[in-house]
C-alpha cells in the first residue's frame, strides 16, 4: 500500500480484488473541492470489467459500493463512477468524462446557504 496515499491505494486494491478490471483508474479529485491540501475524500473511478456484463448501472454501482464499504463509511465523502464493460469502453474510444467543477455543496445552495 502506498503510505503517501493510503485511501487511494486501498480503493485501488479492493476494486482490483473484487472486480478484476481490465482497466482501472482511481483519481483523487479532492483538490477540486474545499478540503485541506493532501485530502483523500473525493474520488473518481473508471472501472472496465467483464463483471459488469449484463448488469444495469445501479447493480454496477452496488458492486463497487460493496467493495468499498469501509471507505464509504469513513474517509471517502464523494465517489464518482464510470462503470463500463470492455465493449462499452472500446465504443467510447477509451475516454473518460470530464468531472464538473465543485459547486461548494450546501453553502452555495439557496435553500441551505446563508
Amino acid at each position: 500500500m502506498n503510505n503517501a496515499h493510503p485511501v487511494q491505494s486501498a480503493i485501488d486494491q479492493k476494486i482490483a480484488d473484487a472486480l478484476e478490471p481490465a482497466h482501472l483508474e482511481v483519481i483523487n479529485e479532492s483538490h477540486m473541492h474545499n478540503v485541506p491540501p493532501g485530502s483523500e475524500s473525493h474520488f473518481k473511478l473508471v472501472i472496465v470489467t467483464d463483471a459488469f456484463e449484463g448488469k444495469r448501472l445501479i447493480a454496477r454501482h452496488q458492486m463497487v459500493n460493496a467493495a468499498l464499504k469501509a471507505e464509504m463509511q469513513g474517509p471517502v465523502h464523494a465517489l464518482s463512477m464510470e462503470t463500463l464493460t470492455p465493449a462499452e469502453w472500446l465504443a467510447r474510444g477509451g475516454r473518460t468524462m470530464t468531472s464538473p467543477a465543485c459547486r461548494g455543496g450546501a453553502k452555495n445552495d439557496p435553500i441551505f446557504g446563508a
